[in-house]
C-alpha cells in the first residue's frame, strides 16, 4: 500500500515528469537530455556536483537564479553563490540552531497541537493536511512578524503555492506575466516582515535580522525563501510521513516505542524526497560523471531517483553515506532551515502519537492526492480512532 499511494501522489502532481524521471533513471547515472540538461540519477554523483561550487553554481544560467532572481531580487539564499552566500548564511545561522527552533516550536505550536491531540483522543476525525497547514502558517507568521491568526493561514498557503506552481522543469525561467504576478504575491506575503524590520520589532525574526546586520533586502529575501520553501515542503511531508508509518505498521510501533522516531522520519524523508529535483548551472568546464559539461549547460539532479534507488520504505535499513540527507542538499548550500523543519515534524508527529497512546489506535479514514502541485502530497488525509 505504501508504494501504491506514493506512486499515486507522484502521478497526481507530475503526470508527465514522474514517468520521465523513472525512464531516465534506467538510462544510467548521468544522461544528457536535449532541452532539459544533464540529468543525474546517482547519489554519489549528485553529492559531487552539489559540493563542487566552483564548477556548479546556483547563480549560473540554468540554475535557481533564473527562476527566483527576477521575483525576489539577488539577495536570497535560493539564488546566491560564493562569499555573498556564505556571509548571509553566517548572519542567519544563529536563528536556526536546534535550541532556537525547539523554543520557537514550543512557543508557537504547543496550543495548536494540544488541541489536535485532544480532538483525536476524543474520537473526532482530523484532516492532518489542514492541521499541518495551520502549524506551518503559525511558524511562518512568527517568522514574518504577523499575529498568529489561523483564519489567514490557508490564504497564505494558497498564495505561496500559487507561485511555486508556476515552476516547470522544462522551462529555465518564469514568463514576464508570471514574474509580475509572483512579485505581487511575494510583496504581499513579505510586507509584514518589511514593517517588522523597519520598526526593529522586538521578538520578531525580521527585527532580529536587523540586529544581526542584514539589510532590508536581505531580510525580505530570507523571509520570502522561508515562505516559499518551508511551508509547502512541510505540508507535503508530514501527512505523507504519517500515511507511510500507518500503512507499514510503524505508527503502532512508534506509539509503543518512540525511540525509533528519528529512524522513521529519516527514512520517510528518503522515500518521499521533499526536494525531488535540484538544479545547478555550469560555471566552468568540467564533468558530471563521464559527461563533459561547459558553461551554459544545466545540471538536473533527480534527487527522487537518487533516493529511490535504495529501495522500498524500510526504517531498519541504514542509508548509504553518499545518500545521507541528500534531500536537504550538500556542502555550502545544505538547507539552513533543516533544524526548523525537523523540529516542526517532531512536534506534529509527537502530537499524533500522544493521541494514540492516550486513546488507542488511529487509522487513516480518507485520503486524496493533491493535483498539479510542485511537491507531491495529499490534498486531504483524515485520521480518526480505529
Amino acid at each position: 500500500m505504501t508504494a501504491r499511494w506514493e506512486r499515486r501522489l507522484q502521478l497526481a502532481a507530475h503526470p508527465l515528469l514522474f514517468p520521465l524521471a523513472r525512464g531516465l533513471a534506467r538510462l544510467g547515472p548521468v544522461v544528457r537530455v536535449p532541452g532539459l540538461g544533464v540529468v543525474v540519477n546517482d547519489a554519489a554523483t549528485a553529492r559531487a556536483v552539489l559540493t563542487d561550487t566552483g564548477t556548479f553554481s546556483k547563480a549560473a544560467p540554468g540554475a535557481p537564479a533564473d527562476l527566483w532572481t527576477p521575483v525576489l531580487g539577488p539577495s536570497v539564499l535560493l539564488n546566491m553563490a560564493g562569499e555573498d552566500h556564505a556571509r548571509l548564511r553566517r548572519k542567519l545561522s544563529g536563528l536556526f540552531t536546534p535550541a532556537a527552533v525547539r523554543g520557537l516550536c514550543e512557543r508557537v505550536l504547543a496550543g495548536v497541537l494540544a488541541g489536535m491531540t485532544a480532538r483525536l483522543a476524543a474520537g473526532e476525525p482530523v484532516d492532518l493536511v489542514a492541521e499541518v497547514r495551520r502549524c506551518a502558517g503559525a511558524v511562518i507568521a512568527e517568522l514574518v512578524g504577523l499575529p498568529p491568526d489561523p483564519d489567514r493561514f490557508d490564504a497564505m498557503f494558497a498564495r505561496g503555492t500559487e507561485v511555486t506552481a508556476m515552476v516547470r522543469l522544462t522551462r529555465r525561467g518564469l514568463t514576464p506575466p508570471q514574474v509580475a504576478r509572483a512579485r505581487e504575491v511575494m510583496a504581499e506575503l513579505t510586507a509584514p516582515a518589511v514593517t517588522a524590520y523597519r520598526d526593529a520589532a522586538a521578538g520578531t525574526v525580521p527585527g532580529r535580522m536587523r540586529q544581526l546586520g542584514l539589510t532590508e533586502d536581505e531580510a525580505r529575501g530570507a523571509v520570502a525563501a522561508f515562505v516559499l520553501t518551508g511551508t509547502e515542503t512541510l505540508v507535503s511531508f508530514v501527512p505523507r510521513l504519517v500515511a507511510l508509518a500507518h500503512d507499514s505498521g510503524w505508527l503502532a510501533r512508534l506509539a509503543a516505542d518512540p525511540a525509533r522516531t528519528d529512524a522513521v522520519v529519516s527514512e520517510a524523508l528518503r522515500y518521499t524526497v521533499p526536494s525531488p529535483v535540484m538544479l545547478r548551472g555550469v560555471a566552468a568546464p568540467g564533468r558530471v560523471g563521464r559527461v563533459p559539461v561547459a558553461p551554459g549547460d544545466r545540471v538536473v539532479i533527480m534527487t527522487l531517483s537518487c533516493a529511490r534507488a535504495s529501495g522500498s520504505f524500510d526504517p531498519e535499513r541504514p542509508h548509504p553515506p553518499e545518500l545521507r540527507q541528500l534531500w536537504f542538499g550538500a556542502g555550502a548550500h545544505y538547507c539552513l532551515g533543516m533544524p526548523l523543519a525537523l523540529a516542526e515534524i517532531d512536534a506534529i508527529l509527537g502530537a499524533v502519537l500522544a493521541a494514540w497512546r492516550e486513546a488507542g489506535p488511529l487509522a487513516v479514514r480518507q485520503r486524496r492526492a493533491a493535483a498539479r502541485v510542485l511537491i507531491p502530497g495529499y490534498a486531504k488525509l483524515v485520521l480518526a480512532r480505529a
